[in-house]
């Protein structure tokens, strides 16, 4: 069986991929993220996703290679993880009663064929109103400050965000209809890489 690797850090994705029975190498990226200015968030992260994946792939001869990277559009503005607590809360104030676009860019590099995919899925969030009591507390909790958009759907986010509009997982940090339809254009099925 081809070796799965995720070009990541992110324990959300590793669990989603767990969840559907990928039991992946974690390798995580040193590219460093603050070298890419791009104001177009689909460029961005599919940028990204690629670096993080080239960088790790030559470490593997035959392996397939997973490169995710994710942002939150809002008004035309691009929002990764916060620096800190005080602008996690500056950004709900801007998030609460309003929807943003959860973009992430997905790359799969198959170094045994050279092949590479690059692919983004947007899901639009709408976000509940919230008061700053609310929103303290929830930064306080320290989940925002770990999450591109200052907030995770699977952890006490969730409480928060109202409806979504597309693909659930890709906001959770990678789409898991997407990546099955990659590895389908890449010659695989996603049951080869079962554990």
């Amino acid at each position: 069986m081809l070796p799965f690797v995720l070009a990541s850090a992110s324990p959300a994705r590793r669990r989603l991929l767990q969840m559907v029975g990928i039991e992946p190498i974690v390798r995580p990226s040193d590219y460093d993220e603050s070298l890419l200015k791009k104001t177009n968030p689909e460029e961005l992260v599919n940028t990204l996703a690629l670096r993080k994946a080239e960088t790790i792939a030559p470490e593997f001869s035959s392996a397939l290679i997973m490169g995710c990277d994710s942002v939150l559009a809002i008004d035309g503005n691009i929002y990764g993880k916060p620096a800190n607590k005080k602008e996690a809360c500056n950004r709900w104030q801007k998030m609460q009663g309003h929807f943003g676009d959860l973009y992430t860019g997905h790359v799969l590099i198959d170094t045994c064929t050279q092949q590479s995919l690059i692919k983004c899925q947007i899901t639009r969030v709408y976000f509940s109103l919230m008061d700053d009591t609310a929103i303290q507390a929830y930064v306080a909790t320290g989940e925002p400050l770990k999450c591109a958009g200052s907030f995770a759907l699977e952890g006490r986010g969730g409480l928060f965000v109202e409806k979504i509009e597309g693909c659930y997982s890709n906001v959770i940090g990678l789409s898991l209809p997407l990546l099955r339809q990659m590895l389908t254009d890449l010659g695989y099925k996603v049951i080869d890489f079962w554990q």
